[in-house]
């Protein structure tokens, strides 16, 4: 997954999102902090998804309604997957576990967040597509 640092939020800026896929059928609340900044990968999946996350705590995640109509997606046998609404396609969240960028997470994509314009929100950006995740992130977006 292209979000692939866990935000360490301010708790002071840390508020509870509602968030949804395009139909209304998958609801979920995130505890984030928008502060900071949003990431955006140019792997392949995340460049024709057009998406962007925020990594934060399993327990900071709540699946409100629509278990029923997720469908999960996930490279080969990865353990980590994105959760799309079977009824109008949108991912609204992913979730997994990579060691190396500390554990479990969830991964919410930051534009199925009711009542937010992600114009106005800070990116960094990630080069998934080169598998190059020790550069770190940076504030211009990578090549694909």
């Amino acid at each position: 997954m292209s979000e692939n640092t866990q935000q360490t939020p301010s708790p002071s800026n840390v508020k509870t999102y509602a968030g949804s896929c395009h139909c209304g059928a998958v609801r979920f609340e995130a505890e984030l902090d928008l502060t900071g900044p949003m990431n955006r990968c140019n792997c392949t999946i995340c460049t024709k998804m057009g998406g962007a996350g925020l990594t934060i705590k399993p327990s900071a995640f709540r699946l409100v309604s629509g278990e029923e109509h997720l469908g999960r997606y996930a490279v080969g046998d990865s353990p980590n997957y994105r959760s799309f609404c079977k009824r109008c396609g949108v991912q609204c969240y992913g979730a997994g576990d990579v060691p190396q960028l500390g554990g479990a997470f969830a991964s919410v994509n930051i534009n199925t967040l009711d009542g937010i314009d992600p114009s106005k929100l800070t990116y960094q950006y990630w080069d998934g597509r080169h598998d190059n995740w020790m550069a770190g992130a940076r504030s211009t977006p990578w090549p694909v």
